[in-house]
């Protein structure tokens, strides 16, 4: 079954599997009293039914091979075919506490690092004790993005020159932390825009984000 988010601005998101796209934009168009245009960007397809609903697709990895051209009807045989490319691409999931990272090729996680370093929540006593627990909780949240940024720097920054791409998922704080790094800066930086949403990173949630890297999000905007 397809992911399903609300966008914040109106309308969802949908995570479709690449080779169930095609049919997707089939039974989205056919629900909507036919498709009206597609406009293919490098970047961008949109495609606009005739009852005014919009299926949108900002483009992942590298720009779809178009000047810009507006097509009468369904046209997304390009974007299909673009998404279904086997690719090689660097996963990094990090939140406080637990981090997996790996390299997936064709959605199948084939390396990869997953550890867990634990970091207790707030203190509410006050006082000195409240101090001596934040100082504590600091370091431990500290030395967890430490161990975090070494396992990216020693499983996906050896391979950089071989990834199609590299996509994040997790807490954005601890992401954002992770590119102070000097050694991953410029790494992090090539990520996709879209963060993936998971839970503490295991190994099975890797497994998984792996396989939803490579799924192609639609924004739904219902007339």
């Amino acid at each position: 079954m397809s992911r399903v988010r609300q966008l914040s601005g109106g309308g969802r998101a949908v995570e479709v599997d690449a080779h169930r796209l095609a049919g997707w934009f089939d039974r989205f168009v056919d629900g909507h009293g036919g498709a009206s245009t597609t406009h293919v960007e490098s970047r961008r397809v949109r495609v606009r039914a005739c009852d005014g609903a919009v299926a949108l697709v900002h483009v992942a990895f590298e720009p779809l091979p178009t000047t810009g051209d507006e097509h009468p009807g369904l046209a997304v045989s390009t974007l299909v075919e673009h998404a279904c490319r086997a690719r090689r691409i660097g996963v990094v999931l990090v939140r406080l506490g637990a981090h997996s990272v790996g390299i997936s090729a064709g959605g199948k996680v084939v390396e990869s690092s997953t550890d867990r370093h634990p970091v207790h929540g707030r203190n509410k006593a006050g006082g000195w004790s409240q101090q001596r627990f934040a100082r504590r909780r600091a370091d431990q949240a500290r030395r967890s993005l430490q161990a975090a940024a070494d396992a990216v720097a020693h499983v996906v920054l050896p391979e950089q020159d071989t990834l199609d791409g590299l996509v994040l998922g997790g807490d954005r704080k601890a992401l954002a932390t992770l590119g102070e790094d000097s050694r991953l800066s410029a790494l992090l930086a090539s990520a996709e825009s879209r963060v993936l949403d998971v839970p503490e990173p295991r190994r099975a949630v890797l497994d998984e984000a792996a396989r939803r890297a490579i799924a192609v999000e639609v924004q739904v905007h219902d007339p």
